[in-house]
């Protein structure tokens, strides 16, 4: 009598060929979009369809910085329309960069027809990146029920029964509407969807049902698989594992010239490799017996897989590659080139260091393998950086180079002279400073007193020189410094080099006396301070020799530039500071002249 025990499920994948989701009507597969996406990576598709349905089909093809490419690297997505055992109708042909006109994103429109299509990149290095898809019957009224299968699988003792457990799966196709849902019941114990091959480990005799309903309704006639379990010694439950390697001549893009061997190997520690199989280009499988040899321009899939002696079967891999044909033999030696590089002096010697950069290229197709150097009389040596000298004297470096075909560049040397670098600057600048002017019998200058700074370094040169007159602050000396205002005055002053080195604080003093006439007969007369239309409502004193603080500043001179003009404000207002000006006022209008366009 059979069992009425529910066997155990397993978490393995449901395999329904040609399954559509469930609730999908006929119509729905009229229009569909696919979509395909990479990044960076120059060996696969990011994501990519494994199935559709016949029919008018958008193609979304984008390869962006949105899909993850940050790098700008181009690829293409190019359906296949010559290799055997695929369809060729689908000419898309489409080149995506994330800088293109479209930013990587291109919608394209195709009607795809019912079986499998190959898809690759054609930009050099880029040949791993292939796949296929397949389509199954577009949208027509379904009125066939599916068809629906039963396989039972395990290892089988020598009277046929399976030691330990077996493995129902059941398989489920439909050519109009699709699959919609699959159901099994074992040992008639009530029919529950299938979701996954059905084990079946308690030991005994056992029927398995199963029944298929497609998207438009037709159910599939019950259909049925008996068997029996018995107790489990030990067994081979591990797969074999296999592996393959691609020898031949490559071009400096990695692409095979002319042929490619493929040798598939395949272990298994338990029960040993009872068959090997592999297919070329989506063919039909077949044994392995010798390495695969493959022939003729273009990208290439060989797929392999094996089974050991108790039934175990490996997962499908693939070898993918492109064969590019051969060739005229490269005869011409790479050409070369040498560039010595570094700060120079005035006879042209490097100073401290010289760094030599070596070039070279291959026009003969084989391109360029290895590049050497040797310094003065030194042995040969790879050359995989600039080569920096250091050494003082006079030096020469030979180069050569040798292609992939083993054709050797003739040697050519460069010559140069490496000299010390210089001592650092630690002086700092010689400084003076000198007021001139009409001067009364006391040595007081009368009217105007002009100050004269200098400054002077051998080594690295004077970058600035500053003053400060009176109490005011440090300001960047360009003009002598004229200073009207009466009383006695003290102006410091410094000067830096171009190393950094600043000379001690020196300082000059005089005495300003009024000429007793007035300065600025036709003077500025206006109650508050103005520069151009902005009022700074600082009150417009005379600053003691009939001059106003309007007269000093000057706005309508010539001045080579704004910021001029703005430094000299700074100038004459600093004196008048305490006494004629606040340092409020003296702020105020300074500020005023930076905010003017006078001189720009």
């Amino acid at each position: 009598m059979i069992l009425k025990i529910r066997a155990a499920l397993s978490a393995l994948v449901l395999l329904v060929s040609t399954f559509v989701a469930a609730g999908a009507s006929p119509a729905a597969a009229a229009v569909q979009t696919l979509n395909w996406t990479t990044d960076g990576d120059i060996t696969r598709f990011k994501s990519a369809p494994s199935s559709a349905v016949a029919g008018e089909t958008t193609i979304v093809w984008e390869n962006s910085e949105a899909t993850g490419n940050t790098i700008g690297m181009p690829h293409t997505l190019t359906f296949d329309t010559s290799t055997e055992g695929y369809n060729h109708d689908v000419t898309i042909n489409q080149l995506a960069s994330p800088f293109d006109q479209n930013n990587g994103r291109w919608v394209l429109q195709t009607t795809l027809t019912p079986g499998k299509y190959r898809y690759f990149c054609t930009i050099p290095g880029h040949s791993t990146m292939v796949g296929e898809f397949t389509v199954t019957g577009g949208p027509v009224e379904d009125t066939t029920p599916p068809t629906v299968t039963g396989s039972v699988s395990g290892n089988q003792d020598d009277n046929g029964d399976y030691v330990g457990s077996a493995t129902v799966t059941v398989s489920a196709s439909d050519t109009g509407s699709g699959v919609a849902g699959v159901e099994y019941q074992v040992d008639d114990t009530g029919f529950e969807p299938y979701t996954a091959p059905v084990v079946v480990s308690e030991l005994g005799d056992h029927s398995v049902q199963f029944r298929a309903t497609d998207n438009a309704g037709n159910a599939s006639a019950v259909g049925s698989v008996s068997f029996t379990v018995v107790e489990q010694g030990e067994e081979d439950v591990t797969p074999p594992t296999a592996a393959h390697t691609i020898a031949g001549d490559k071009d400096a893009n990695g692409n095979y010239i002319g042929t490619a061997t493929v040798t598939v190997t395949a272990t298994d520690a338990d029960s040993g490799v009872a068959l090997i199989e592999y297919n070329v280009d989506g063919g039909a499988f077949q044994p392995y017996t010798a390495p695969v040899v493959v022939t003729g321009a273009g990208p290439h899939m060989v797929h392999y897989r094996a089974t050991d002696n108790a039934g175990n079967r490996s997962a499908e891999q693939m070898a993918s590659f492109t064969i590019v044909a051969p060739t005229t033999p490269d005869t011409t030696p790479p050409a070369t080139n040498a560039t010595v590089a570094g700060d120079k002096d005035a006879n042209g010697n490097f100073i401290g260091t010289a760094t030599v950069t070596v070039t070279a290229t291959d026009d003969g197709g084989s391109g360029v393998d290895t590049v050497e150097y040797a310094l003065d009389s030194g042995a040969w040596t790879a050359y995989t950086t600039p080569v920096a000298v250091t050494a003082v004297g006079a030096h020469t470096v030979r180069y050569r180079a040798t292609d992939k075909a083993g054709n050797v560049a003739p040697e050519k040397s460069v010559a140069f002279t490496v000299v010390a670098p210089p001592q650092p600057d630690t002086t700092a600048p010689t400084t003076n400073a000198s007021a001139a002017g009409e001067q009364d019998g006391d040595g007081n200058f009368v009217g105007a007193a002009t100050v004269t700074v200098t400054a002077n370094d051998s080594e690295s040169g004077v970058a600035r020189i500053q003053y400060a007159l009176d109490n005011g602050g440090w300001t960047t000396y360009t003009t002598p410094v004229v200073v009207r205002t009466p009383g006695a005055h003290t102006l410091k002053y410094r000067a830096t080099d171009n190393a950094g080195n600043t000379a001690p604080e020196k300082s000059v003093t005089f005495t300003v006396v009024s000429s007793g006439e007035d300065g600025c007969p036709a003077s500025d007369t206006r109650p508050t301070v103005i520069i151009g239309n902005d009022d700074t409502g600082v009150p417009n004193r005379d600053t003691g020799d009939g001059c106003t603080v309007n007269d000093l500043i000057a706005e309508f001179d010539p001045y080579p530039n704004h910021a001029a003009f703005v430094r000299h404000v700074e100038t004459v207002t600093a004196p008048l500071v305490p006494g004629t000006l606040t340092p409020r006022q003296q702020g105020a209008i300074v500020r005023a002249a930076a905010r003017s366009g006078v001189g720009s």
